[in-house]
């Protein structure tokens, strides 16, 4: 079982060099238009609005503002919200976030046209409980945009990034098979975009297997 604190310290530690990564910062112009051509494809018409769930940075975040959407955003770790928060308020857009429980953000009785979450499912403890919640913060009609893959993340030592991970149901990433199995039951249609041979969403190429499933409820 993984700790709570180890979690928050781990990613607090790696905000800091967090947009060193192309696909983080989305600094490079090319890997910054390809996610914004994919994410205007992807979610619904703006204004609506965006739950960021694993916000981290809020890079994703930034870019759904600057389309128009109205972003909330939460993440665990402190730092990477006020890295959000100063992202967005330095880019001159509006955008709400708030540090809490990714599984079971507390957004009370809101609801969502987009409930959207890159790279996270693999962190946590029950992930198909995880997927009831996003989809219940759903307006109807609205979208759930899970961004995933399959992959090693505490690279090539294998190591687990905290004491424990290596228990978690889907560590080191899912395949797009498993996640569709979760995610089905639980919305009226969904499709699978494979994103692993567009490098331009990398900044470099990629031979892990990476993915988008848009589903709509």
């Amino acid at each position: 079982m993984t700790d709570t604190s180890e979690i928050t310290d781990y990613w607090d530690a790696a905000a800091e060099a967090f947009d060193d990564e192309p696909d983080h910062g989305l600094r490079a112009p090319r890997t910054r238009a390809a996610w914004d051509r994919l994410l205007r494809g992807w979610a619904p018409t703006p204004p609506s609005d965006v739950l960021d769930i694993g916000c981290g940075t809020g890079s994703l975040s930034e870019l759904l503002a600057a389309a128009g959407h109205r972003v909330t955003g939460v993440d665990l770790a402190p730092q990477m919200i006020e890295r959000a928060r100063s992202k967005l308020a330095s880019a001159g857009l509006p955008g709400h976030f708030f540090v809490g429980d990714a599984a079971a953000p507390a957004t009370g009785d809101e609801q969502f046209d987009l409930v959207v979450s890159r790279h996270l499912v693999w962190t946590l403890p029950d992930p198909k409980a995880a997927l009831r919640e996003w989809v219940a913060r759903l307006r109807p009609g609205g979208t759930l945009l899970l961004i995933e893959g399959r992959w090693r993340e505490a690279g090539q030592s294998g190591e687990p990034y905290v004491a424990g991970a290596e228990a978690l149901p889907w560590n080191g990433g899912v395949h797009s098979d498993d996640l569709a199995a979760a995610v089905e039951p639980l919305v009226a249609a969904l499709r699978v975009e494979p994103l692993s041979d567009n490098a331009d969403l990398w900044g470099r190429a990629v031979d892990d297997l990476r993915y988008a499933l848009i589903a709509h409820v």
